[in-house]
């Protein structure tokens, strides 16, 4: 059957030759035929001759591209893809990681797969599409997980995809056990998921390395973990020998499941408070008292700029945070933040940091550049698909 097509205006075929696997609606001439939404797509020039296929989108992204090579995209093709992913993961270690069983298994253009998030949860593949091309997709690629995953110990595969797929779904398990919550380990630190009220796919798999530089420096310090979540920062601090450690989230089931988190691994009493508050306020309160003091901040915020469009605002809760953080923290502090927006570029997250540093008054080192894990792969094509950005900085 033919499918549809879609015609690029002549001109506009550098980005596609150039293998960028998002195609712009303004790139596009005309379309022939009449795909519906997730539809498989072929992409032509205005002389008739194949470029590329992918899933169409009533976006301002029309097409994400599945296939520069060949346009025979079926079942074989898919499985290769999958076959891909789990063989990169088995060739860096992570089925076999002491003390942590919790990795991302398919990173959408990463991975050749636009659209499509796969993370590992202690034998529980969580799957989030992010296109409804994608999500048309989970019948037959729960089935081939099933059988690529069959040797790792494969136990459950859960839809989270509400939130993420246009025009919505249901989140539920697809496949194999039903659980509310989940035990999963990293770093040796046990933590609780829950696939129907986590944030992302359940918890935020791509900090995992920098975690572990939390773990080695915490010793003796005292840390605030601001927009904390369940706690994966704070535990790695506490794991490290961290004096005292404070979590700070807006959400009251955040903050209580952090808190079951630390008493899962150090006991009720311990030098832990979890605390709710909206950080932006609560960042303005801190004193720098002999008994209340931080000399170790996280700043880990969710997407103040979700686009282009709210950048400049975006830009500006970044900084105010910084800014604060770095007016409070004491000679030799550290300060340790990021971004997850795509739409915030390493030149705008540092330019901010610049500007946050300047507008403190202080001396600021950048000790380390801190991206997303070895898991996280990014398309040299595909720039965007870096979209964390971290600095480790000390303040004098």
């Amino acid at each position: 059957m033919t499918r549809p097509r879609l015609i690029i205006t002549p001109g506009k075929e550098k980005a596609i030759l150039r293998r960028h696997p998002w195609i712009f609606s303004g790139a596009v001439k005309r379309i022939d035929g009449a795909p519906a939404e997730g539809d498989i797509v072929d992409v032509v020039d205005a002389r008739g001759q194949w470029m590329c296929s992918g899933h169409y989108q009533n976006e301002s992204i029309i097409c994400k591209v599945l296939s520069f090579d060949t346009p025979d995209i079926d079942e074989a093709f898919f499985r290769a893809r999958v076959h891909s992913a789990i063989a990169y993961r088995e060739r860096l270690g992570f089925f076999g990681i002491p003390d942590t069983n919790v990795f991302r298994l398919m990173h959408a253009e990463g991975d050749y797969m636009p659209g499509l998030v796969c993370d590992w949860y202690n034998g529980v593949l969580v799957m989030q599409a992010h296109s409804v091309g994608m999500h048309h997709l989970f019948p037959m690629l729960s089935a081939i997980f099933q059988e690529e995953l069959k040797p790792y110990g494969l136990k459950a595969i859960f839809d989270k995809s509400s939130a993420t797929v246009p025009g919505g779904c249901d989140d539920g398990y697809i496949w194999g056990i039903t659980t509310d919550e989940w035990e999963i380990t990293e770093g040796a630190n046990r933590m609780l998921i829950n696939f129907y009220e986590g944030q992302k796919t359940g918890f935020f798999i791509d900090q995992r390395e920098n975690r572990a530089l939390v773990h080695q420096l915490a010793k003796g310090h005292r840390v605030l973990n601001c927009f904390g979540y369940t706690g994966g920062f704070s535990l790695a601090a506490l794991r490290g020998g961290a004096e005292y450690v404070e979590t700070v989230d807006i959400s009251k089931k955040a903050v209580d499941l952090c808190n079951r988190n630390v008493a899962l691994n150090f006991g009720i009493e311990t030098s832990h408070k979890g605390t709710v508050a909206d950080v932006l306020q609560y960042i303005q309160t801190i004193k720098q008292s002999s008994n209340q003091a931080f000399d170790f901040i996280i700043l880990d915020p969710p997407a103040f700029a979700k686009n282009h469009r709210s950048l400049q605002q975006g830009l500006k809760g970044y900084r105010a945070i910084n800014q604060r953080a770095l007016e409070y923290l004491p000679e030799g502090g550290m300060l340790m933040t990021f971004s997850c927006s795509q739409a915030v570029s390493k030149d705008d997250f540092r330019t901010m940091l610049f500007t946050s540093a300047a507008l403190a008054g202080r001396r600021v080192r950048v000790v380390r550049e801190l991206p997303h894990a070895m898991d996280h792969p990014v398309s040299i094509y595909h720039p965007e698909g870096e979209y964390l950005k971290g600095l480790l900085l000390q303040v004098e």
